[in-house]
């Protein structure tokens, strides 16, 4: 979007061009404006903190070049360094072993070593050109070598004055010849075909020679900007813009070649400001960031040039006017789309309601639905309602039925948009998702209006508003676990290292990002915004801490594996080797605070910024489809892990606090996963007890006859009528079924009646690990002994158990649930997470519509 402010149309700087320069040089020549920054020459230091342009390397006079600090020198010297050893390699050593270099360009020529007032026509000798031409004819008629130049510097005296400063207007520098001209702009002059006929004694055509003086730019000089000879409020606003950016936070690096072609830019074309500048036109290489700083100081400038009632009047609302703003976004919504003042005046209202409202929109999606929504409903007026539909009193039903029907009719017919533009400038497509989009919006502004008693105020029939259509609801997308071989896939070693290394070329951690994603279950922003500081050992246990800012939980902390805690750590010392790369020193305490634990490698000096989704979803999108199974997106992990917690007994209440979901009915979607495959097949799974004759015996022929679901089903009605739930298994004894006491004395481990099912295999494996205990403690190996026999039936029992869910596939799952003991698995939970090897298993359907959209 252009900017809103407009080139001041008077060349004598009118009004408003006069007000906006006395405001200007007011708050330019106040005590917090830095000085440096003054005046029409800025001599900016090498080093400082937002323009500095000198070398990193000490002493070194040449100008960086690059992100990395150095000159381009010393620049391959880094790369080099780095390349011997890409791990053990540090900045400071190689900084402390660099040696600095002379300037070679960009700076002024020293004065004569003879004449007071002439600058050097050769530096290396520091003579003029008259000296210098005399020491060329001493060599040649004395036939002494460079050796004597000594002895013969003695003997020369200086010149009587010099040529005085170029003639050209915004140039500085000391003239050489008696052209008037400094050394750059003499070169340039013959370069340029010596315009005018100009020589150093006089010239053929002195107007052409004067007007090619008033086109020279300044002379390249390193860490110097020059504002002469651009027009007063255009240097004022560049002033002003200089300095915001120093106190602002902004991380947009300025160079000062970017802005010495900005500065050139303005001469050029003699703006008055420099929103006179076509800062949306195509430009030619080198002058594109020029213009972006220019954008950006006019989006500054935006407030202090408008109030809210002028940002109203000049159809535009900034939200700097609110103190809000909106991450990664301008601050400027222009709503000049919308052709008529009236609705305009509506939308901005409503715009301003929102902003100062206490719920605000976390994101500016709202603003521009709105937008969009009174843009289309402007451009159908104008064509199609009485006077343009300028004047509301004429509006009726009937034309608010009429834009009902051509916008259906658009979507149907995915016909383009009146007002809708995409990137390349082409029409955008009406859909149905959009048009439901555009109705609700129009409907609820007008409604709101109604309500407030504001439409009888600008004479807006009533009839008008009612007729406006409900858009409906639309339809949620709903998210699945992963399909089982997708999420194999997504959890083999060779796919990850295949990830990490095409998609990830900077190594900013997208492996890392994505495991601590399948871990934890948490959403993508949770992750990819934390912090450096995010883990730590609590009593022993490994956290991670992370802000769930969708439900405005602040550092909460979950328990994670060791394995995620071990990558996590590696990846801080990842963060911490780029950090000293490019700073020379270690973060301190206050440093690493504010530091990304995944940061971005772009305008990113102090490692504070994360890496966006945008960038993170696009390569796993490319990962997922180089695989060849399905689509994938990353949000689907906190469906999976929500599908496993339930599989393990959690209840709902603890799905949505370990989730961070906003309420019960948000969970109550899982509810529909609970007659999942282990809830029918591992109760189903049957061997004989400790007490049968044969231990451990599968009572149904896994290997022979596979266990489907409709089977176990059938034998679920079956044994339903025949046995009852037991500590450890199912009782089968026909008198228990039916009531009666327990002939054994509940001695269910000894009894022939018991049968042990895959639910209870955790039970079974506690006792086992309890009698060995007990046996490691006897006094004496023939104690121990007898206790390991007296036990052995338990143990081929168990083994059995797990040998008939080994074949089913079943087994992990088995050891992640245990029925007869509920805190059991509340423990598990917390102890494992979500292993990456556990996305394997399981893929039903459930919606989770208050999680971001993936």
């Amino acid at each position: 979007m252009s900017s809103p402010l407009r080139a001041l149309p008077d060349r004598g700087l009118g009004r408003v061009g006069r007000d906006r320069l006395e405001l200007l040089e007011a708050l330019i020549n106040g005590p917090r404006f830095d000085p440096l920054l003054r005046g029409d020459v800025l001599d900016i230091p090498p080093d400082h903190e937002k323009f500095g342009w000198g070398c990193a390397i000490p002493e070194c006079l040449r100008t960086r070049a690059g992100g990395n600090g150095f000159c381009t020198v010393h620049r391959k010297e880094w790369i080099d360094y780095l390349a011997r050893d890409p791990h053990g390699a540090t900045r400071s050593e190689f900084v402390a072993a660099a040696e600095p270099l002379e300037a070679r360009e960009g700076s002024e020529p020293p004065l004569c070593a003879i004449c007071p007032d002439r600058p050097s026509y050769v530096q290396s000798r520091r003579l003029c050109l008259m000296h210098y031409q005399q020491w060329n004819s001493h060599i040649r008629r004395r036939k002494v070598s460079a050796a004597d130049f000594a002895s013969w510097l003695k003997d020369q005296e200086p010149y009587p004055q010099g040529y005085g400063t170029c003639r050209v207007v915004v140039c500085e520098r000391l003239a050489d010849t008696s052209l008037g001209l400094c050394a750059q702009h003499r070169e340039r002059h013959i370069a340029a075909g010596r315009p005018g006929k100009a020589a150093p004694t006089s010239a053929e055509d002195l107007a052409a020679f004067d007007t090619w003086l008033e086109k020279q730019q300044p002379v390249r000089q390193a860490g110097q900007i020059n504002l002469t000879g651009m027009r007063p409020l255009a240097k004022a606003e560049l002033q002003w813009g200089l300095e915001a950016h120093t106190r602002d936070g902004s991380r947009t690096p300025w160079s000062i070649k970017d802005l010495r072609v900005l500065t050139n830019d303005c001469r050029e074309h003699d703006v008055d400001s420099l929103a006179g500048l076509d800062l949306d036109r195509g430009t030619a290489a080198g002058k594109t960031r020029a213009r972006q700083i220019a954008r950006e100081i006019l989006s500054r400038l935006r407030p202090i040039y408008y109030t809210k009632e002028d940002s109203k009047e000049a159809g535009f609302i900034d939200t700097e006017h609110f103190g809000r703003r909106f991450a990664g976004m301008d601050t400027c919504f222009d709503l000049s789309a919308v052709p008529q003042r009236w609705l305009r005046d509506v939308l901005w209202e409503h715009i301003s309601r929102l902003l100062q409202s206490a719920d605000c929109p976390r994101s500016r999606s709202s603003l521009d639905q709105a937008r969009r929504a009174l843009s289309e409903l402007g451009a159908f007026l104008e064509v199609d309602a009485p006077e343009g539909g300028h004047d509301p009193r004429l509006l009726t039903g009937k034309s608010a039925a009429n834009f009902a029907a051509d916008h259906r009719s658009r979507a149907a017919s995915k016909l383009p948009s009146l007002v809708l533009r995409l990137t390349d400038g082409s029409p955008g497509t009406v859909t149905k998702d959009s048009a439901r989009l555009t109705f609700n919006n129009v409907r609820k502004v007008f409604y709101a209006l109604l309500e407030r008693g504001e439409a009888d105020g600008i004479g807006l029939d009533r009839a008008f508003i009612t007729a406006l259509p409900r858009g409906g609801r639309l339809p949620g997308r709903k998210r699945r676990p992963f399909d089982d071989r997708l999420a194999r896939a997504l959890a083999d070693e060779d796919n990850l290292r295949r990830f990490a290394a095409t998609w990830d070329s900077n190594d900013r951690g997208l492996r890392d990002a994505w495991e601590a994603l399948v871990y934890t279950g948490r959403r993508c922003s949770e992750v990819l915004k934390l912090r450096f500081n995010c883990i730590s050992y609590l009593n022993g246990v490994p956290m991670l801490w992370h802000d769930q800012t969708k439900v405005g939980n602040l550092e909460e902390g979950i328990r994670i594996p060791e394995y995620l805690f071990t990558r996590l750590d590696d990846r801080r010392k990842t963060t911490l080797q780029r950090f000293e790369r490019r700073q020379g020193h270690l973060p301190t305490v206050l440093e690493q605070e504010q530091m990304a634990l995944f940061p971005t490698h772009v305008k990113n000096p102090r490692e504070t910024e994360s890496i966006s989704y945008g960038f993170f979803g696009s390569s796993f999108r490319k990962w997922v489809a180089t695989l060849d199974l399905g689509r994938g997106v990353p949000h689907q992990a906190r469906h999976t892990l929500a599908t496993k917690l339930l599989r393990a007994g959690a209840s709902l209440a603890h799905i949505r606090k370990y989730l961070g979901q906003v309420s019960e009915n948000m969970a109550e979607h899982y509810v529909d996963i609970a007659g999942s495959e282990l809830d029918d097949l591992l109760p189903r799974v049957w061997v004989g007890g400790p007490g049968s004759a044969t231990p451990g015996e599968p009572l149904f022929d896994t290997a022979t006859n596979p266990l489907s679901r409709e089977t176990a089903l059938a034998m679920a009605v079956d044994v339903g009528r025949r046995c009852t739930p037991t500590l450890g298994g199912l009782c089968t004894a026909q008198v228990v079924v039916d009531g009666g006491k327990c002939p054994r004395n509940l001695d269910c481990d000894n009894c022939d009646k018991l049968v042990m099912t895959g639910a209870d295999l955790l039970y079974w494996r506690r006792r086992r690990e309890h009698w060995y205990s007990v046996a490691e403690r006897a006094p004496d190996d023939a104690t121990a002994e007898y206790l390991h026999k007296v036990f052995e039936p338990t143990a081929q029992a168990i083994d059995g158990l797990e040998r008939a869910l080994a074949g089913l596939g079943l087994l992990d799952q088995a050891l992640a649930m245990d029925l007869r003991r509920p805190q059991d698995y509340f423990s598990h939970m917390w102890n494992t997470g979500f292993p990456v090897e556990g996305l394997a298993a399981g893929s039903d359907d459930f919606d989770d519509e208050e999680d971001e959209v993936a």
